[in-house]
């Protein structure tokens, strides 16, 4: 083994130790469970819309999740599609639109007509957001989950992101955060960010097509840049959970928006997960630590 190498190691393992250690105060390291409200409380509002993202935190999610994609003309919008056909009245890809093209589209109407028994008349006409005008209406006091979305797709979509953090003061003058997650399928995408900020916390997403495996070698090679992993909740089991957190990362797999299922992402050890339904996942929340009490006190 080289001794650039064992450098290049030490490095990295420090990075991602400096990262844990920088965002030690938010939510997310604590011994509460993370609540993350999927694209805002994405059940009973269109997703990635301030009134989805307003009932996520009225409903006590701890993270606003915000997909990005960019636009023609670079900015980063809050989409999870690199097209605007699901969820506005547009056709066509982000990255071939202006931001002035997507804002005259309608982002509210689809879910109305989708989701009649939440349907509202003021998600009418509702205009997809930015990421900076997000981070304007609920500003350093929220907590974001913000994934780079098709990075590939966009070149610079990294060093555009952290120039928002920084102009926005969601990182200090060191470079630390409280409040900010990053996420990715991408792990290309996770070390650009790395390598130009390695002190922001960031989760490595995975999505399996059959059931979930991981092994040790790729955990210890993702702690080096990430504080945690989020794969999809069908193709995980308990073995797969343990192994993640029995390397130190936090576990948050997503979308989970079933009851039955919460619990058991909870008995399995995640330390959070996704959901659509922030307020039913707190109920559940508290029905775990109630039993889990009870249990302890039989004993």
């Amino acid at each position: 083994m080289s001794v650039g190498f064992i450098l290049q190691a030490t490095s990295l393992d420090a990075s991602a130790a400096s990262a844990k250690e920088n965002h030690s105060n938010s939510s997310i390291y604590e011994k509460k469970i993370v609540n993350v409200a999927h694209r805002g409380a994405s059940g009973y509002a269109p997703e990635h819309t301030i009134p989805a993202y307003q009932l996520g935190e009225q409903m006590k999610g701890d993270y606003i999740e915000i997909d990005l994609q960019m636009t023609k003309d670079g900015k980063l919008i809050a989409m999870h599609d690199e097209k605007v056909d699901r969820t506005t009245n547009g056709t066509g890809l982000v990255k071939d639109l202006t931001l002035a093209e997507i804002k005259k589209l309608d982002a509210g109407s689809w879910f109305n007509e989708k989701y009649p028994q939440f349907a509202k008349t003021k998600y009418k006409g509702l205009v997809v957001p930015t990421l900076e005008e997000v981070f304007k209406k609920f500003g350093r006091q929220a907590n974001y989950y913000i994934e780079t979305k098709s990075p590939e797709v966009y070149p610079g979509m990294e060093k555009e992101l952290l120039k928002v953090l920084k102009d926005y003061k969601m990182v200090d003058s060191k470079g630390r955060t409280k409040n900010v997650l990053i996420q990715s399928f991408s792990k290309e995408s996770l070390l650009k960010v790395h390598d130009m900020n390695p002190k922001l916390p960031l989760v490595q997403l995975f999505s399996y097509k059959n059931q979930a495996t991981i092994s040790d070698k790729e955990l210890e090679s993702i702690k080096e840049y990430a504080i945690g992993v989020g794969p999809n909740f069908t193709k995980i089991d308990g073995q797969y959970v343990k192994m993640v957190r029995n390397h130190g990362l936090q576990f948050h797999p997503y979308t989970v928006n079933e009851r039955a299922d919460m619990k058991k992402a909870l008995e399995w050890g995640a330390t959070g997960l996704f959901t659509n339904y922030p307020d039913v996942f707190n109920e559940v929340i508290k029905e775990y630590k109630k039993e889990k009490h009870n249990q302890i006190m039989s004993k």
